[in-house]
């Protein structure tokens, strides 16, 4: 899972960081001492599963931060503040409240809760889900149908989106996003903020890219806990 540290104290922030580092399921792609800084990079399309966030900071609070948050992820609460657990407990996305100091003990309870949190949200997504055996596009004026098993990965160029089959390659007037939303996941996943492949169409992996049929797609940093989460390694 990919965490964040929102915490004004650095201290805290050193504590936390090193209790992540240990954890095989958490990867720390982010330290934040306000939460201004820590919107602003989640704005710019970060995507993280699990959120460690103060409660008192200056300015801004942990509870102001949460209310701006569309689609929040999972979120730990890291306080010396016992008063406010009720409160917490309000908001479906937080799932535990830490109070300071901590045991490794206690910490790693709540990345348990985590993970069983995650698990059970992926399952009901999936369950939910409506996947499409094929869609539609529309090309110079013409609606073509594209079998969505045949689809090995598809690349943002400007106004357009590139998607590559088996077969053909086509290019449609419209976003990576839009296209994303219409496909399996987690079959398709993105790994790059101008790539999403399907997974089923892997070689190999080598470094920070992946090679699809004879093509190799980058991947970065912030989408490669994603990839691995995505296929079954031995």
């Amino acid at each position: 899972m990919k965490c964040i540290i929102i915490d004004d104290e650095k201290f805290s922030r050193e504590i936390l960081s090193v209790m992540i580092l240990k954890s095989p399921d958490l990867v720390l792609v982010g330290e934040f001492e306000n939460a201004i800084d820590a919107i602003k990079y989640l704005n710019e399309d970060h995507p993280v599963d699990l959120i460690f966030l103060d409660i008192h900071m200056p300015n801004f609070s942990g509870f102001d931060f949460v209310k701006t948050l569309k689609n929040p992820p999972q979120i730990i609460l890291v306080t010396t503040d016992k008063s406010l657990a009720i409160d917490a407990f309000n908001y479906d996305c937080i799932i535990d409240y830490l109070l300071k100091p901590f045991s490794s003990e206690r910490f790693d309870k709540s990345i348990e809760k985590a993970k069983l949190n995650q698990n059970t949200n992926l399952k009901s997504r999936l369950t939910n889900q409506s996947i499409s055996k094929e869609i539609y596009v529309n090309i110079d004026k013409r609606l073509v149908k594209i079998d969505v098993a045949e689809i090995q990965y598809i690349r943002a160029n400007g106004d357009y989106a590139i998607i590559k089959t088996d077969s053909v390659k086509y290019t449609v007037h419209t976003t990576l996003k839009k296209i994303e939303e219409k496909l399996p996941k987690p079959q398709f996943i993105k790994v790059h903020r101008s790539h999403v492949i399907n997974a089923k169409k892997i070689v190999d992996i080598k470094d920070c890219t992946v090679l699809i049929g004879k093509d190799i797609i980058p991947v970065s940093k912030n989408y490669r806990a994603d990839l691995f989460e995505s296929i079954d390694l031995i």
